[in-house]
């Protein structure tokens, strides 16, 4: 049975869920509300719309459509992939590309640069510091930020932490230790393949039904069991060229 059909979906012809639900889930666009305004026909050859920035595409659900993850929001958020560097690399160029400034927190600087020299080597958009050593980033409804935790098996307490406009993923490779405490303090859980015992173990942890833990020991690359509160929602990441020819085709090891 293929993982997708576990995701949470309404029946065809059930009630669909509203609005508000679907930016709790984390998956959907968030962004500020304004009031309500009319526009008389004759005006609107006039009226030219901008493309929000609030969302970045993580890839396409079980039924073909864009999933986004609502990371610029006014209050805290944080976000836990226990996954690949490569999803995690994907996920802040796509910030970056919707105008986030992007600072990783890393251990490996490395595996961060060709990112950096690509985007202008740190003056457009994105940053890498060592562990610990991220400064104040002024956050803003202007200048959202995401910071990006790449720390390892048992990353720090940051210094940095999720506030108004500032989110923040870590980047967890395997379950550890610290997975539990990570789990419960994140918004939005994702989780790609992993072992039969860890997803043994993150079933209880996060109380996942049967079909989902049976299913992450099997899941391809590229493909992301994301759990909130109230949803659960498997998606395929899927590169652009451009992101191919930077970071290659997508892969679950480093």
């Amino acid at each position: 049975m293929s993982p997708f059909s576990t995701r949470n979906a309404p029946a065809a012809g059930g009630p669909r869920p509203s609005a508000g639900g679907r930016l709790r889930s984390g998956l959907g666009l968030i962004g500020p509300r304004h009031g309500r305004h009319t526009l008389a026909a004759e005006q609107l050859d006039a009226l030219a719309l901008p493309i929000g920035d609030d969302g970045v595409v993580a890839g396409v659900d079980a039924e073909g459509q864009p999933a986004v993850l609502g990371l610029n929001r006014p209050t805290p958020y944080d976000v836990l992939l226990i996954g690949g560097l490569w999803t995690a690399q994907v996920l802040a160029l796509r910030a970056a590309a919707t105008g986030a400034r992007v600072a990783v927190e890393t251990g490996r600087p490395q595996a961060w640069m060709q990112l950096v020299h690509a985007m202008g080597g740190g003056q457009n958009g994105l940053a890498v510091y060592e562990v610990g050593r991220v400064p104040p980033q002024g956050a803003s409804a202007g200048t959202p930020v995401l910071v990006v935790r790449d720390c390892g098996m048992r990353p720090p307490h940051g210094r940095v932490v999720s506030g108004p406009w500032q989110s923040v993923v870590t980047l967890l490779p395997y379950l550890s230790v610290v997975a539990p405490r990570l789990v419960r303090q994140a918004r939005l859980v994702g989780v790609q393949r992993i072992s039969p015992d860890e997803a043994a173990e993150l079933g209880r942890t996060m109380a996942l039904p049967r079909a989902d833990v049976e299913a992450l020991p099997t899941l391809a690359d590229g493909l992301t069991l994301w759990c909130s509160d109230r949803d659960r929602s498997y998606v395929m990441t899927q590169p652009t060229e451009s992101e191919i020819g930077l970071l290659g085709n997508p892969r679950r090891m480093d």
